[in-house]
């Protein structure tokens, strides 16, 4: 008999939604999750302690733990943690960097974890991957995806702007991740996964073109959603290419070479752009593409050009150079280009010239 269908990993529950905390409690009731109510959370710096306490009467068994930034240490000591407690299941609740932190703690010991996302920075908080520093950088680790995610607007809204904001570039760089992917498989016959494919683009294009911004609901849903079908399209798709292309790889470079420029999602929005300014000028292909996702940029308020975020164009143009070393054997257009640094420098100089304003 033929297949028909294949299985395909995805959040038992997803809640976006203002007020969506107060049903944490219940959630992690579910039979699903925890079968005797022994659960553990993980908390970063800001409003996780306060969402904790939120839980603590709905379980039979809870205990809180302070995650120590987004690190590999960090993460290695939570996961020690959760072992020797017998968790079934683990809670995390923060930004990023405590999302990231949970999950691959949670990797480590077997069991199940909810993300409790109190910002929308990044496609981590229901992503198979996890973004964590070591000692020599930041590096990207293969996780499973989150159980169930919870996002409570009111505690977005509580979040910084600028965190809330840098979800957007994280999201709109998908365009680029995708094209980057079927560029790929025309020229080394790499296997595209359409379905993974298709869920990362339609994340970007439902964002794209929404009329509103971070103070509307409706406008915070969309993004929340948008975050999740991208973590999705990576696990459906086994890795991070749907969601991840030249565009990351400039970001990498840019964490390595000049660490604590901006954040992940204002770095991803920068390098989408960049990369379809090189589609349009060296394959011509792309320019209305480029238009879309730099308007885009700009009406949130997000950075374009690498002045905006500190970068000279120098700079940038090495750490563009320096790309694709942070994904060997990934395909893109940076990689299908081949750039000489003279040539590299050059592009980067058009792409600031031409929306630098």
């Amino acid at each position: 008999m033929p297949l028909l269908t294949r299985m395909l990993n995805a959040p038992l529950s997803i809640d976006v939604r203002r007020g969506a905390i107060a049903a944490l409690g219940e959630l992690l009731a579910d039979k699903r999750i925890a079968t005797e109510g022994r659960v553990a959370i993980a908390v970063g710096p800001g409003q996780g302690d306060q969402i904790a306490e939120h839980v603590r009467p709905s379980l039979t068994a809870c205990e809180v733990f302070q995650v120590d930034g987004g690190t590999v240490d960090a993460a290695v000591s939570l996961g020690s943690k959760l072992r020797a407690g017998s968790y079934e299941a683990v809670v995390g609740i923060g930004g990023g960097r405590t999302i990231d932190a949970t999950k691959y703690a949670a990797t480590l010991s077997g069991i199940p974890m909810v993300s409790v996302a109190t910002n929308l920075s990044h496609d981590g908080i229901c992503s198979p991957v996890a973004s964590l520093t070591h000692d020599k950088g930041k590096g990207s680790f293969g996780v499973v995806m989150p159980l169930a995610m919870v996002v409570d607007l009111d505690y977005v809204r509580a979040a910084p702007e600028r965190l809330v904001r840098a979800g957007i570039g994280d999201v709109v760089s998908n365009f680029s991740a995708v094209d980057d992917w079927l560029l790929a498989s025309e020229e080394t016959g790499e296997k595209v996964d359409r379905m993974a494919l298709t869920v990362a683009r339609t994340a970007a294009e439902a964002l794209l073109h929404q009329p509103e911004s971070i103070e509307s609901d409706r406008f915070l849903t969309v993004l929340a959603e948008s975050l999740v079908l991208s973590g999705m399209a990576m696990s459906f798709a086994g890795d991070s290419r749907p969601a991840s292309g030249g565009d990351h790889e400039i970001l990498h470079a840019v964490d390595q070479l000049f660490p604590g420029t901006a954040n992940h999602g204002e770095l991803a929005g920068i390098g989408a752009a960049f990369c379809y300014h090189l589609r349009a000028t060296h394959l011509g292909i792309g320019a209305e593409r480029l238009t879309e996702i730099v308007s885009c940029l700009r009406r949130h308020g997000l950075p374009v050009v690498p002045g905006d975020v500190g970068l000279t164009g120098g700079q940038f143009a090495e750490a563009v150079a320096f790309a694709p070393r942070t994904r060997p054997g990934r395909y893109t257009i940076l990689e299908h280009l081949g750039l000489e640094q003279g040539a590299t420098l050059k592009a980067v100089d058009e792409f600031v010239e031409a929306h630098g304003g």
